[in-house]
């Protein structure tokens, strides 16, 4: 019996929106951007949090990643290149100052700092060395492929080949702000190390997006070992980070037994996990709230219009459903059917902005993919879908509610009218 009300209440309302097209068409229009409005900031929060999450993974890893600094020295360097040696869940960083261009001069941006803060020459700073042709940059030498951790965004040419053997001109990758320096610059192809005794001459391979502003390069430790030197005070400043896969717990403490045994300290090698979600949910969140309110006030406009036109079509209606009433049918199902004519309205003006929206990402992600990475090959998400039905059955359930009781309550003499 329910559920034949039902689909009656729903073949009515059907009518009734076939009845009257232009009056439920301009009722549509007002709750299509209300249900967009609601579409574009859930859409727009994914997008947002995958490119804030996106920035951090290129300097920090992806979430859940093990990071853990180790000391640097000769025999726990030693020990971390053995361990990690053909490894893909766990990779080591030496982070030093390299000098590319040429030697004994002052960097044009000393400290390597991004270009655009560069010093535009000048007589030397005091230290000794001439102001001359050559950069400053932030070199990682790896003992692996870091792409599994920090997930770099290709720009030209290729990534280091860490399965053929050690090349004698170590092969570098730079990121996009070194090599804006180097095309800027034109600097010799000479590059010096912190402390070593003799320059080496690189091999540019590529470029790559690390989500760093600073000018840095990426290069095989085993290509750059033989030119570090091995102690003393001339490694001062460099810095080693390791980098774990969470699903290798047992790669963790046999790294962290062997640097004990060498005399590294244990406090001192704790593995922290990554949570760059979890950092960024408050201002997420709060950045969500503020965009779903206004979205929230549109959507209340569609519903007004809604309320409107079904209060008025009620009135126009009025000996129609009083003859219904006097034919038999009850109160509940006279409500039913204006409050599916609503409910129907809702959804179809769901669906209408659930279609535009993810056309729209698709056109936008098409256009502007290119430069802005976070739009590159990215889908309509589905929450934002899921926003869109809730949001449209909530406004056609709002907006047909009071004309369902109104109907309801209409006498049965109000037939005699005609």
């Amino acid at each position: 019996m329910g559920s034949g009300k039902l689909r009656s209440a729903l073949v009515i309302g059907g009518q009734g929106i076939r009845a009257r097209k232009l009056r439920t068409f301009l009722s549509m229009i007002s709750l299509f951007l209300g249900v967009l409005a609601v579409l574009t900031v859930q859409a727009g929060s994914e997008i947002a949090e995958r490119a804030m999450l996106s920035g951090v993974e290129l300097s920090r890893g992806r979430d859940g990643t093990l990071w853990m600094s180790v000391p640097d020295e000769p025999s726990a360097l030693t020990v971390v290149e053995r361990t990690l040696s053909g490894r893909s869940d766990g990779v080591a960083s030496i982070g030093m100052n390299a000098v590319i261009g040429e030697p004994g001069v002052r960097p044009i941006n000393d400290g390597a700092v991004p270009f655009d803060h560069a010093r535009a020459g000048g007589p030397s700073d005091g230290s000794g060395e001439p102001d001359g042709q050559a950069i400053e940059v932030k070199l990682e030498a790896l003992t692996g492929d870091v792409r599994g951790f920090r997930p770099f965004r290709p720009v030209s040419g290729e990534w280091l080949d860490f399965a053929s053997a050690p090349a004698l001109a170590p092969r570098v990758v730079l990121n996009e702000e070194a090599a804006v320096g180097l095309r800027r610059y034109r600097v010799p192809g000479e590059m010096a190390l912190p402390g070593a005794a003799f320059h080496v001459t690189p091999q540019v391979v590529g470029v790559v997006a690390d989500g760093n502003p600073q000018p840095a390069v990426y290069v095989r430790l085993d290509e750059v070992g033989a030119w570090l030197p091995t102690a003393g005070p001339s490694r001062e400043g460099s810095r080693v980070q390791v980098l774990l896969s969470p699903a290798a717990p047992e790669l963790v403490r046999t790294l962290r037994a062997r640097l004990v045994a060498v005399g590294v300290a244990e406090d001192g090698l704790t593995a922290y996990p990554v949570n760059s979600r979890e950092d960024m949910e408050n201002q997420l969140s709060l950045m969500r709230l503020i965009f779903l309110g206004m979205a929230a006030l549109v959507l209340l406009i569609g519903v007004a219009g809604i309320l409107n036109v079904g209060l008025a079509t009620v009135g126009e209606r009025v000996e129609e459903l009083a003859l219904r009433r006097a034919l038999g049918t009850s109160r509940l199902l006279l409500a039913g059917i204006v409050l599916a004519e609503t409910l129907l309205v809702g959804l179809l003006t769901a669906a209408a902005a659930i279609g535009t929206g993810a056309a729209g990402v698709e056109v936008g992600s098409a256009l502007f993919g290119s430069s802005y990475p976070a739009l590159q090959d990215i889908s309509f998400p589905w929450q934002a879908g899921v926003a869109g039905v809730v949001a449209g059955v909530v406004a056609g359930v709002l907006g047909g509610l009071v004309p369902a009781i109104r109907a309801a309550r209409i006498p049965i003499a109000a037939v005699m009218r005609a």
